[in-house]
């Protein structure tokens, strides 16, 4: 005899195979726009963590002693293995990025479907799909930070959320400490779990802390025994970024029209109609609160308001929008196809520069490439500085020392050439200039390249430029200029 099959489990696994086919659909729309907004080069932000990585798992030259950037050892960490498997590449990180960032879409679902129900989880996951990919926020970065932070921090708010039993609070800490550890800032989404176990919860709160420590202390155990100073990670991550020449040096107008240009004058503002809904549906949850106050809290200490950064807010704004809509489909009764078609109108990205950058591989992958030494005002794009990096491949040793201008972190990353200074590429505070003067005066390399657009000169303080400059009259020859740079070569040692 056949089993009968209820009403409720028909509707169930149409909601299971929604959910599923919404997963893999956001995850090629992510491929799709990670992959068509590029100029077939890593991006700058990538190229530095290329350079550390490489140097990390290629050369034993552990971060901060073998490169400098503000980022976590687990980024640098990603990008070596990704050389030491596949050499320079940029498609490696982005596609473990991508992966990430679909794992999240499934927990956004799980966690709108916990309060709301499941059609809430439907609308969460179609409206964080879309505003991932996003231009507004970022939606080519897939292979950054944030990628693998809010990743973490989601499905540690998922386990928070449903806990029941110890393992699960457990797990939410292990979690929230990968989230912290991948991007520091994540500290206060952290915090906003914290809270709100204390606030719903007993012991469950000790449990969490105890998996957040246990899983911080196993990472930076392990960082300290490959070499990595703590000291140093203090030092590069967190005080380096704050103070005069700083990524955070800038004023209270320059951060303000910062952060009312990405939010009002970008696709973010979607997000503001529900998110003000919210505050007036009885079902509201002071977790999504908790939680969207202390990300935008963790991104205006930083304060500069990036594409990527607006991706912390992300999964918070998506829950309480569903949320909202989802109270007003209940309410008046709207059909369900009605409210979808809706917010997929609303919410889907803007594809032109996929489109366009599609459009050129197909018709134009011929063109002939602009001549940045006949102009030296434009700034050579990615792709150039890329085959200016490959240039420098060919035509220098294995051990030799290049030197890079400015912010050349791409064609440093390409070149696969050690850089004579930690900060390979400029940093403009007082502590990184007197070291890059010591280090370039102590180690002069093989080759120095100096760009020769405006931006350089627009950007680059000019006691950097001066010092180079005296360096290159004093003791190079110049060679030629290529893709923009003009390029030195070491009187000593020429016959190299």
């Amino acid at each position: 005899m056949l089993k009968s099959t209820s009403p409720d489990r028909i509707q169930n696994v149409y909601y299971k195979t929604g959910v599923s086919y919404l997963v893999v659909l956001f995850f090629l729309l992510q491929l799709s726009v990670a992959f068509l907004n590029y100029n077939h080069s890593l991006t700058f932000d990538e190229a530095m963590w290329q350079y550390i990585g490489r140097n990390w798992f290629r050369n034993g030259l552990v971060p901060y002693a073998g490169g400098v950037d503000n980022k976590s050892p687990l980024i640098f960490a990603m990008f070596g293995l990704s050389d030491r498997l596949f050499g320079v590449n940029y498609w490696f990180p982005r596609l473990i990025g991508i992966c990430f960032q679909s794992c999240g879409l499934y927990f956004v679902y799980k966690i709108a479907k916990i309060f709301s129900g499941e059609f809430a989880g439907i609308l969460a996951i179609t409206i964080y799909g879309f505003s991932l990919v996003w231009h507004a926020t970022g939606g080519k970065y897939v292979s950054y930070t944030e990628s693998y932070a809010v990743a973490f921090i989601v499905a540690s708010v998922y386990f928070a959320a449903r806990g029941n039993k110890n393992r699960h609070f457990f797990i939410s800490g292990i979690l929230a400490g990968f989230g912290f550890l991948f991007r520091l800032p994540e500290f206060f989404g952290v915090l906003a779990i914290f809270i709100f176990l204390v606030l719903n919860r007993n012991k469950s709160v000790l449990i969490f802390i105890y998996g957040l420590v246990v899983t911080v202390a196993v990472i930076f155990a392990l960082l300290s025994f490959s070499g990595i100073s703590l000291h140093d990670i203090f030092i590069y991550s967190i005080a380096d970024n704050f103070g005069s020449g700083s990524v955070t040096d800038h004023s209270i107008l320059w951060k303000s029209e910062s952060l009312f240009n990405h939010v009002f004058y970008s696709e973010f503002v979607l997000m503001l109609p529900g998110l003000i809904g919210y505050f007036f549906i009885r079902q509201k949850n002071k977790l999504f609160v908790l939680w969207l106050v202390f990300e935008f809290t963790g991104i205006s200490v930083i304060g500069v308001y990036s594409d990527q950064h607006l991706k912390n807010m992300l999964p918070a704004l998506a829950i309480m929008n569903a949320g909202a809509i989802n109270y007003v489909a209940e309410s008046y009764r709207i059909n369900a196809k009605k409210i979808m078609i809706i917010v997929i109108i609303c919410f889907f990205p803007r594809i032109i520069e996929p489109l366009a950058t599609l459009k050129k591989m197909i018709f134009t992958s011929n063109e002939k490439r602009t001549d940045y030494c006949s102009d030296l005002s434009q700034e050579p794009d990615d792709y150039s500085k890329r085959m200016m990096g490959l240039w420098v491949k060919s035509n220098t040793a294995k051990d030799d020392e290049v030197l890079v201008a400015g912010y050349g972190a791409i064609v440093q990353a390409y070149s696969e050439r050690v850089s004579p200074c930690i900060y390979f590429n400029v940093t403009q505070t007082k502590r990184a200039k007197e070291r890059f003067i010591d280090d370039i005066e102590n180690s002069k390399p093989k080759m120095i390249l100096v760009p020769q657009s405006e931006v350089y000169k627009r950007t680059v303080d000019y006691d950097i430029r001066d010092f180079i400059d005296k360096l290159t009259f004093r003791n190079y020859y110049f060679d030629k200029c290529l893709f923009g740079y003009y390029i030195y070569v070491n009187k000593t040692q020429n016959g190299n």
